[in-house]
């Protein structure tokens, strides 16, 4: 979007919220870049340059705006709505992999060479891996200058940085503030009323979507299908343990006005920014919800639904492998079986954590593939079919042989799936869509989808449904989340 310069000039000079992430303002007599909501008044037209991302601006030259803070704005909705290579990169690079496998670890996933990557990425998004990681990397560390308490040191380790020297010439460059003054500001920031309280031993922030946003349906799935030890609802927010590539943590997402209240606890610092970024990934907070409402609501019997609430996203997970087995789980059975089921194996293969509020519930992170090989058939109480789907499946996902996570190739990934004993259209779609993250993921065999159609007057067979369904793409996984929401059952409301 950045080369349409007529199209970006009025997005700033209106204030429009809405693109921020899809590009940024560098302004060439200030050397400031903005996001194009900026509060400050727009520079003149002739003063304005266009750049695809915060790493692209820095490599420029640019500064961080102070006011208006680009680098905290949501994450452009391009990378989750496409499945080619540059937009499986952009999720990698978001969950760390650069840092955690350099390049050459980054190209391997994507199954290019380091060049070919290198080249795509400056092409779409003006800057390399390197650079893009940088960027990331800068971030993390204005967020535990402003948000802990920690020896600048130990932010500079737990941000990624190899020395203490990069990690101040890094902040230098990109704010404008040296840390010491960053942490100054947000000292004093910290004093006014709205801020969030700091909380012993976590992390306290907040995690910005583009609006509107519907909590329903978000968080209301996530609380009701909640596995006992793992996840819970409790005092207005849905908490969590997360299973990270340096440790382990627990999560705190609660529902706010403008943005989503965040409170981490972390036993390893360097996942601070995988973490985060779990966390808008399963909550889609960098969709676009006016692009997928407009198109939603050309058909006029989905119309009504959009328009009485729009702003729904789709309910994702942290862990895709995770998901796939609670899929299983939930096969044919109602959401209380699949829970009891999955709280089961929590309670023999799960790997006990603390939970770090003494009146929380978490006890346990979901089991990794690798631990739930080594579950007796015999113990689980399941039909015989649907034992065999489950130890086939984690067989394949602890041995390598089904790669599911955010870097997935989508059609791959599906028809590897359907090759599976026990694998039908609705598992794997549920998967393809919750796991993922493909936005045109489709359930034209499920039920409630299905009884929510003939509600409308839509067609309710899944084969009429299916050709009806073509106007609603690329948003189809959008479509099913209005249609189950036309049911009352508590998994589409905000629990109270």
């Amino acid at each position: 979007m950045h080369t349409d310069t007529d199209r970006c000039v009025r997005a700033v000079q209106s204030k429009d919220a809405r693109f921020d992430g899809w590009f940024f303002t560098a302004v060439l007599t200030t050397r400031i870049y903005c996001r194009p909501s900026c509060p400050a008044v727009p520079p003149k037209v002739e003063n304005m340059t266009f750049l695809p991302s915060a790493a692209a601006c820095q490599q420029a030259g640019f500064r961080a705006c102070k006011r208006c803070r680009p680098d905290t704005s949501p994450g452009s909705p391009e990378w989750n709505a496409r499945a080619d290579a540059v937009a499986r990169a952009m999720r990698l690079i978001r969950d760390g992999v650069v840092d955690r496998e350099g390049v050459p670890g980054l190209a391997a996933r994507l199954g290019y060479s380091t060049r070919q990557v290198e080249r795509q990425l400056n092409a779409e998004l003006g800057a390399g891996p390197l650079a893009l990681a940088r960027a990331q990397r800068a971030q993390t560390a204005r967020l535990l200058i402003e948000t802990s308490e920690l020896p600048m040191g130990d932010v500079a380790f737990a941000a990624g940085f190899s020395s203490i020297r990069t990690f101040n010439d890094t902040v230098r460059e990109v704010f404008a503030l040296s840390p010491s003054e960053l942490r100054e500001r947000a000292e004093k920031a910290s004093r006014r009323k709205d801020a969030l309280p700091r909380i012993p031993g976590s992390i306290s922030l907040r995690l910005p979507y583009r609006a509107p946003l519907n909590p329903d349906n978000l968080f209301g799935h996530l609380a009701a299908t909640a596995v006992p030890g793992v996840e819970e609802w409790r005092a207005g927010a849905y908490r969590r343990t997360l299973r990270l590539p340096y440790g382990t943590g627990v999560v705190a997402l609660t529902p706010q006005p403008d943005h989503i209240g965040c409170q981490l606890a972390l036993t390893d610092l360097r996942d601070l920014t995988i973490a985060i970024s779990r966390c808008r990934w399963m909550l889609d907070l960098d969709a676009d919800p006016e692009a997928v409402d407009e198109q939603l609501r050309s058909d006029p019997l989905l119309a009504p639904l959009v328009d009485k609430a729009p702003g729904r996203r789709v309910p994702r997970t942290v862990d895709a492998a995770e998901f796939a087995v609670r899929a299983v789980l939930g096969q044919q059975v109602s959401t209380a079986a699949a829970r009891t089921h999955a709280a089961r194996l929590v309670t023999a293969y799960g790997e006990p954590v603390a939970d770090p509020d003494p009146e929380g519930g978490l006890t346990h992170l979901f089991p990794s593939p690798q631990a739930l090989a080594a579950l007796d058939p015999e113990s689980l109480a399941l039909p015989r079919s649907r034992r065999t789907t489950l130890t086939t499946l984690v067989s394949a996902l602890a041995d390598g042989s089904l790669p599911l996570g955010i870097d997935s190739d989508w059609e791959a990934a599906r028809a590897q799936l359907n090759s599976l004993p026990g694998f039908g259209p609705w598992t794997t779609e549920v998967v393809a869509m919750r796991a993922l993250g493909d936005p045109d993921a489709f359930l034209p065999s499920d039920l409630g989808v299905r009884r929510a159609a003939k509600e409308l007057g839509l067609p309710s067979t899944p084969a009429a449904l299916t050709a009806r369904a073509a106007g609603w793409r690329p948003w189809r996984a959008y479509a099913v989340q209005y249609l189950w929401a036309t049911d009352g059952h508590p998994i589409n409301h905000l629990p109270v």
